[in-house]
């Protein structure tokens, strides 16, 4: 899997996910098996760049290679300002989000919602493309929705506006994330374009993996919600993809080893206090699936230090064991 100059160490991709692939959370992935990892999306608003939000979104430091950062907009020419300052910031990789369908985004005619608009889709396009040095690529969903799936006329516009890879989502912005996504129509994208495509949505476990990488004979493919809390998943795909073989499942200690790691790095990366907050998503995610972890979810909600929630979350794993024992 190649990008622009970058050739990729394997075909997963961590997706763009607003408040959680922040550095720490790409990092740890990139650790865990990711050949890349794409950035929250950092606005084209060039008056939000100065907040400790995008500044933070905008930190590569010491980041592996390639540092992809996803922009968001619906002008050209902000889009433009946009790529060009996180090229100038680090960035090796623009991704263009035309596949965002929260509402927020999309009532600026933003996102997904750009799909309603195929010259406009061009036009972005083209104008970031031809603003940057670096290779740009683009997320899109399958369509607007049932009705109007334009997915393969959009990957039609962008491979001819320069992209050099496209990630397809398989709902339309009307699914939002309900329902089953659909792999046909990145079947047919892929069939139709001769850029890299990536496919994305529901991917879950190594065996679906496979399934969906077979049945659309994508180039890649990207992992979101599936990876919160479990960062290893990417570990466990490459694996199951070159052997054919499942890895047995991580022992708790190990768990609780990457937890702790990516819970010291949310505290030095955001603060004290962002930090405990941010935190208790993924301290929430770890522990799903794990016994009594309804009572753990509630109570590291109310720690309001690092230290309470990194003596919270040794005393839960303890237990844990001590129940499976």
């Amino acid at each position: 899997m190649q990008i622009g100059p970058y050739i990729l160490k394997n075909r997963l991709i961590l997706a763009p996910m607003a408040g959680v692939t922040d550095r720490p959370f790409r990092q740890l992935c990139k650790e865990m098996g990711a050949g890349m990892a794409v950035s929250e999306m950092i606005s084209s608003n060039s008056l939000l760049w100065g907040s400790e939000k995008t500044k933070r979104r905008a930190n590569h430091e010491g980041e592996m290679e390639p540092r992809c950062v996803q922009i968001v907009g619906a002008d050209p020419q902000l889009m433009v300002k946009a790529a060009q300052y996180n090229v100038a910031n680090g960035a090796q990789v623009i991704d263009i989000n035309m596949g965002c369908p929260a509402k927020k985004v999309c009532q600026v005619m933003a996102g997904s919602a750009l799909l309603k608009d195929d010259r406009l889709v061009g036009k972005i396009i083209e104008a970031v493309v031809n603003a940057v040095s670096v290779p740009v690529t683009v997320k899109i969903r399958t369509g607007w929705d049932k009705t109007h799936r334009n997915g393969v006329w959009i990957a039609r516009i962008a491979e001819q506006a320069g992209i050099q890879a496209i990630a397809v989502h398989g709902r339309t912005r009307a699914c939002g994330y309900s329902g089953e996504a659909e792999y046909d129509t990145i079947a047919e994208i892929k069939a139709t374009v001769n850029i890299p495509v990536i496919a994305n949505g529901d991917i879950r476990s190594p065996e679906k993996a496979k399934q969906v990488l077979d049945y659309t004979q994508a180039d890649a493919i990207m992992i979101g919600r599936a990876a919160q809390g479990r960062p290893w998943l990417f570990r466990e795909i490459e694996h199951y993809l070159q052997t054919g073989v499942k890895l047995p499942e991580l022992p708790l200690s190990e768990i609780q080893a990457i937890l702790l790691t990516h819970l010291e790095n949310l505290y030095q990366f955001y603060g004290e206090y962002t930090g405990v907050r941010m935190a208790r998503k993924h301290l929430s995610w770890y522990s799903k699936g794990q016994p009594h972890g309804a009572l753990f979810r509630d109570t590291i909600n109310r720690a309001e230090s690092s230290v309470e929630q990194v003596k919270l979350m040794h005393t839960f794993f303890y237990a844990i064991n001590g129940h499976l024992s």
